[in-house]
């Protein structure tokens, strides 16, 4: 859990932060593609008004004599039969020029930019044809790659900073809840073995009173009632020892890269179970339909997987509509086992399928079965089992398919 919520702070962080470069990245560098367009637009005209040499440096217009000397004026006849090179010195090969014209007299538009040549160009009509001004934008579109080029530099080296920084900002700031939650499992686990031992009294004491004829029939019904509390208790701590072991192998997994724990032939585990389950099957009203693949194998602990599977077959036949079939498949996905345990009946709401494997969360239909319902633990310790074991549990719920949940190892 904690790794998650620092993988969230870190996402969220970089998420933020490089939206807001990417906006100011790309707002400056539009600002000056525009500025660049503009000042070659302005160009054009002084040129093809035949402006072309009367800029002076400290030009008052913003353009240097450099770039006007950029600028070629060309007057052309009505055929596009080039007449005169206007007065720059600019040079311009000759088929260059012959492309360029061709492709400006069949433009619907009076200016634009060439196709195959960096050359923003504008036309005007005279007396004699047209007047064809001529600018080269080569040095404006380097200057724009190269702009472009350092903003992406600029993003990938903030964003890695920003990646350090976040990943040290985010351990010092969940280090006060990671003690809290460590300091909460060990109080649960210590809690649960204190605990033990007074009820393992209070229940063999109980079994003496049972035994006692001496004890009234009236004593006897307390005596049983306490009892059955005290089983009840009991179990609530065992669960809670089965959630802090699981808490502990997660978190000491979440440090490993490998797996320790030996091969388990799921395929016969599953199976044993279904057999189990067979008869608690036709007592509630339904049936076991199972689909297991051959020689499936994980590295899991074999009580662990088991009791996720139980806890599972329970759930499923327990709520199960009456004469249906609950269904468990057992195949291979890739380098994965996975493990889908269906059945149909009430479907869970998709608000009450979010908290599922919540601790101690129940749906109203279970709270609604007192006689068979449980602490609500059952399906967390299932997840902490699974996740310990670095695999996932998921549910899905709807009326064409029924409810499903699938453990993927």
């Amino acid at each position: 859990m904690l790794a998650r919520l620092r993988r969230e702070f870190i996402a969220i962080t970089m998420l933020l932060v490089g939206m807001v470069l990417i906006g100011v990245l790309g707002m400056i560098f539009v600002s000056n593609a525009l500025t660049l367009r503009a000042v070659t637009t302005r160009i054009l005209d002084r040129a093809i008004e035949g402006d072309i040499t009367s800029a002076q440096i400290g030009d008052t217009t913003g353009e240097q004599s450099a770039e006007i000397m950029l600028a070629v004026v060309v007057e052309l006849a009505p055929d596009g039969t080039p007449l005169n090179l206007g007065g720059s010195p600019v040079a311009i090969p000759t088929d260059t020029l012959d492309d360029v014209v061709a492709e400006v007299l069949a433009a619907p538009s009076d200016s634009g930019e060439c196709e195959n040549y960096p050359i923003s160009w504008k036309r005007a009509a005279t007396p004699y044809g047209w007047r064809l001004a001529l600018v080269d934008t080569y040095s404006r579109d380097a200057a724009l790659r190269t702009q472009a080029l350092n903003g992406l530099a600029i993003f990938l080296v903030s964003m890695g900073a920003l990646f350090v920084i976040s990943y040290l900002l985010s351990g010092w700031a969940l280090r006060p809840v990671e003690r809290a939650w460590q300091q909460q499992r060990r109080f649960v686990s210590d809690a649960s073995h204190e605990l033990k031992t007074p009820l393992a009294v209070i229940l063999a004491n109980m079994q003496i009173l049972e035994r006692d004829r001496g004890v009234g029939e009236d004593a006897m019904r307390w005596v049983r009632s306490t009892r059955e509390e005290a089983t009840h208790m009991r179990e609530l701590v065992e669960s809670l020892l089965t959630l802090a072991r699981a808490d502990e192998q997660a978190s000491a997994r979440a440090g490993r890269t490998g797996q320790d724990a030996p091969e388990t032939d799921l395929t016969a585990l599953v199976f044993g179970c279904c057999l189990e389950f067979d008869a608690v099957a036709f007592e509630r009203g339904c049936s076991l339909e199972t689909e297991l693949s051959d020689a499936v194998v994980a590295r899991v602990s074999a009580d662990d997987y088991r009791r996720v599977v139980r806890t599972l077959l329970d759930n499923a036949t327990k709520y199960a509509s009456p004469g249906s079939a609950v269904r468990v498949r057992l195949d291979r996905n890739g380098r994965r086992s996975r493990l889908a345990v269906s059945n149909f009946g009430e479907v869970i709401a998709a608000d009450e399928l979010e908290h599922l494997f919540d601790r101690f969360y129940r749906t109203d239909r279970a709270r609604e079965r007192r006689g068979e319902g449980g602490f609500g633990l059952g399906l967390a310790i299932a997840k902490g089992l699974v996740e310990g074991a670095g695999g996932s549990i998921s549910a899905t719920s709807d009326p064409e398919h029924g409810t499903t949940f699938l453990v993927l190892l």
